[in-house]
């Protein structure tokens, strides 16, 4: 007899990132990043709340104060089985969706309890990300141009053909340096590395490898979603300062060590849901139109390895009858 399939719990979570994708997007080109983020969190919450898990934020922000967020330690869902570990970014671009620039998600990401990675007051990472391909060939410990020369082997390219994206940052230079020396493209991106990782292991999104200085939440959050993509990331935690470095000490965070997928999430079950809050290289973003709105969404379940593209069309007059968030 087979066995009987478990929930998808991704598909539950989408509805938790279209609802702050949706209430963050009104807030696109007006410039107030904070209600951007307020709007976003808000929605989550209220979604969450009604979600069948026992689950507990382990990649949020930070620890609890006076600011409308999903901090670290919160409990999230009715309580009920299953108990999960939460990665959550409500926005990752809010400086984008207030700018009105493109590329930011509302983005959740589950897995077992006790299995993601947590890097504490440690905010940066150093990264590597490449899809199935190339899983396998690459070292973040490696010059630019060997790893550039292994995911051009492994995708039957020249050097020439590979596009890196990264974010555009003054402590990216020296990778901007090397790529360019190697003779490899550049796609710089101001915020989102979660998106830009995912679409090295998306066949159609003309991204060949991440690489740079980017933020550690995201980095275990994309590693939910590349262990389903079956591609790879590897990262390695990047200190701004000596102070970051002796509290690396005390925490017991070692410096040194790569945290490849399953390091940074050590778990065969993941789920990951992510909606466009404005549109980029990964998703659509969300378009309003009279009384109602269509979002974009990627659902990934790593278990069953299935991928869903989600377009959604919202009815607010509905919507507004059954829950308090503001759309």
């Amino acid at each position: 007899m087979s066995e009987r399939p478990q929930r998808n719990l991704a598909l539950e979570l989408v509805r938790v990132t279209e609802a702050a994708a949706m209430a963050a997007a009104r807030w696109q080109g007006r410039g107030d990043k904070n209600a951007v983020d307020q709007a976003a969190v808000d929605a989550m919450r209220n979604i969450l709340g009604t979600v069948e898990m026992d689950g507990v934020v382990v990649i949020g922000e930070g620890e609890k104060d006076e600011a409308p967020m999903l901090y670290n330690g919160e409990a999230i869902g009715n309580g009920a089985p299953p108990e999960v570990d939460i990665a959550v970014d409500p926005v990752d671009g809010t400086t984008l969706t207030a700018e009105g620039g493109p590329g930011a998600l509302a983005v959740l990401a589950l897995a077992e309890r006790g299995s993601m990675y947590a890097p504490g007051s440690l905010v940066y990472m150093d990264k590597i990300a490449v899809g199935e391909e190339a899983a396998g060939t690459v070292d973040i410990e490696a010059p630019v141009a060997h790893n550039l020369k292994q995911v051009a082997k492994a995708k039957g390219k020249s050097v020439s053909d590979i596009t890196v994206i990264m974010l555009d940052r003054p402590r990216n230079r020296d990778y901007i340096d090397q790529v360019r020396a190697a003779g490899g493209r550049i796609r710089l991106i101001r915020d989102g590395d979660i998106q830009g990782a995912i679409a090295t292991a998306k066949e159609d999104s003309g991204i060949d490898i991440l690489l740079g200085i980017g933020g550690s939440p995201e980095a275990v959050t994309a590693a939910c979603a590349m262990i389903a993509l079956g591609g790879e990331i590897q990262c390695k935690l990047w200190p701004r300062n000596d102070e970051e470095k002796q509290y690396a000490n005390d925490a017991g965070l070692d410096l040194t060590q790569i945290l490849g997928n399953r390091q940074l999430v050590n778990s065969e079950n993941t789920f990951f849901a992510a909606t466009g809050v404005t549109g980029g290289e990964l998703l659509d973003g969300v378009r309003f139109d009279a009384g109602r709105a269509t979002t974009h969404s990627l659902v990934i379940r790593s278990r069953t390895g299935t991928i869903r593209f989600v377009k959604a069309t919202h009815r607010f007059d509905r919507l507004k009858s059954l829950s308090e968030i503001d759309y």
